[in-house]
């Protein structure tokens, strides 16, 4: 039996995504995305609970995305989770899970950021497929990063 290993998150921005490059000039774009969760409080109503999850978008899509994405914009991703390890520069163990992109939907329009109505007023969703190779295996932390290696 094979292992499965997807997720598919709608949510929106809570910051304006962050593009950097890897030594050797590959695009890696990081994203923050809110995605609520319906639950009952302790009195018995509805509310929502944020969740929050990081996401990394490589290559030409991870480009378009710090290009055309700003905080509150809703987006879909689809891709895969992605459990990391290392040592803080204090010395401390630290760990992380974050979201591997295969691909990003741009939800809602450019200028409002509203909810799902089409891309920059034109009625359609931008969707952007990520490329078939991620080549993140060449990214490392500069030592002048804090703690987390991005």
């Amino acid at each position: 039996m094979a292992n499965i290993n997807r997720v598919v998150l709608v949510g929106n921005l809570t910051k304006d995504p962050e593009l950097r490059h890897t030594p050797s000039g590959t695009a890696v774009c990081k994203l923050r995305l809110a995605v609520n969760t319906r639950q009952k409080d302790p009195q018995g109503n509805w509310g929502d609970k944020p969740n929050y999850f990081d996401v990394t978008v490589w290559g030409n899509q991870g480009e378009s995305c710090a290009q055309y994405l700003s905080k509150g914009r809703p987006v879909g991703v689809d891709g895969r989770l992605d459990w990391r390890e290392w040592d803080a520069q204090d010395g401390t163990k630290r760990q992380a899970v974050e979201i591997i992109a295969d691909s990003v939907q741009f939800l809602g329009s450019r200028d409002g950021g509203g909810g799902g109505g089409g891309n920059a007023g034109d009625g359609e969703r931008q969707f952007v497929p990520a490329a078939a190779t991620a080549g993140n295996e060449d990214f490392t932390a500069s030592s002048t990063d804090d703690d987390i290696p991005f």
